[in-house]
């Protein structure tokens, strides 16, 4: 059994508490306005957890990876729109915390800490699984490089959201994922950067996500994340952390459905006894319980080896596509344990389940998890 150590015990106090007080309360209105919600990061910030997985001498609170799963977990207990958010923005801290320079370190995570968000930007309208079709391109000129592309379904980019950005872009086309990509840091007013079409989503409707273009967008060759041609690498390396996280928004997104179902059925009184005794529903609860119980060990065991410095791709892999299936499946029978009340927007449970459906899909879907998957076990024999 798994042992959260005193640190991480206080961390998940002090979250809870805090998203209980502050973040559950916003969350329908959230929902149902799409605004973002400026007030959650800004006090996720001043509690320090904007800069959770961020040096202590950039400010921030150099806590470990089950830190941040439990942040991220307990905040998407209560609203999955503020989860998203702080989960794309920790994948960019820990990135530049790992592959940038002290120059580049110490201009962005600073600014991190205080809240301004980072986003990633890899996927176009024809590269999403398949990262080999991006068509972004980086030229050089001189000492600088112009980009001209557009990116889609880009997280933390809004028309409040976003300051700095991970741009992946083809600098040798001809090499494409071997060699032929390189990251850029690129700052939001940079000219030729642009917002375009923000999309009207299915659930998660605080988290803003829209296209970004780019128009002879110049940037020095200073702002190259590691060496030309590592932007695939570096695409990769985000990958394990962001699927560790989108698990963690899985995992609190299904313990809070499977609360919902279980106070509802307390209450909900048919045959003259509340519907918890009915064996039926009792099933339903068992097998709920179990998945999320299941789903929170393989995160955790995905968390503890990504700490330890481990190869961690294959279980960040299982555990994002196990989750994040649990989440689905335990969102859908908690609202069939309220049955008609459920599909009705008076109760959370609606909410939560148009925001489950997601977390199958983004930082790579559920086929690219099992497809990842595979090919590390059949590697290992």
């Amino acid at each position: 059994m798994f042992e959260y150590t005193e640190t991480q015990n206080d961390i998940r106090k002090l979250i809870r508490s805090y998203a209980e007080k502050n973040i559950r309360p916003l969350a329908e209105e959230i929902d149902k306005t799409g605004r973002f919600p400026a007030e959650n990061i800004r006090g996720l910030a001043e509690l320090g957890f904007m800069g959770l997985n961020i040096p202590e001498e950039y400010g921030g609170a150099d806590l470990d990876e089950i830190c941040k799963v439990i942040l991220i977990s307990e905040v998407a207990r209560c609203c999955m729109s503020t989860a998203e958010i702080i989960c794309v923005h920790l994948m960019i801290n820990d990135l530049i915390k790992r592959l940038c320079t002290e120059e580049q370190k110490a201009k962005y995570l600073p600014m991190a800490v205080e809240g301004k968000l980072g986003a990633f930007c890899l996927t176009e309208p024809g590269a999403g699984s398949d990262a080999g079709g991006l068509r972004t391109k980086a030229v050089p000129d001189g000492d600088d490089y112009i980009l001209n592309g557009t990116k889609c379904f880009i997280s933390n980019f809004g028309p409040e959201e976003g300051n700095h950005f991970i741009i992946i872009a083809l600098t040798d086309p001809e090499k494409s994922t071997h060699g032929g990509m390189t990251a850029f840091l690129v700052d939001r007013d940079n000219p030729g950067l642009s917002l375009g079409k923000t999309e009207n989503k299915m659930g998660i409707s605080g988290a803003a996500v829209s296209e970004l273009i780019l128009t002879d967008c110049r940037v020095p060759a200073s702002s190259i994340i590691g060496k030309v041609g590592d932007g695939f690498q570096i695409a990769m390396a985000g990958l394990d952390g962001g699927r560790i996280g989108v698990a963690a928004q899985a995992l609190g997104l299904a313990q809070g459905a499977l609360e919902e179902a279980v106070k509802y059925s307390k209450q909900r009184k048919q045959f003259g006894k509340p519907i918890c005794a009915l064996q039926g529903i009792q099933w339903y609860i068992a097998d709920m319980a179990t998945r999320v119980e299941a789903a929170r060990m393989l995160i955790l065991q995905a968390a503890d080896k990504r700490d330890k410095g481990e190869k961690v791709t294959k279980y960040a892999s299982m555990a994002k596509y196990y989750a994040s299936e649990t989440a689905t499946y335990v969102c859908d029978l908690a609202l069939q344990v309220h049955g008609g009340y459920g599909y009705m927007k008076d109760y959370p449970i609606e909410r939560m389940y148009r925001d489950a459906r997601i977390t199958r899909v983004y930082e790579g879907t559920s086929e690219i998890q099992r497809i990842v998957i595979a090919r590390e076990v059949l590697n290992d024999q």
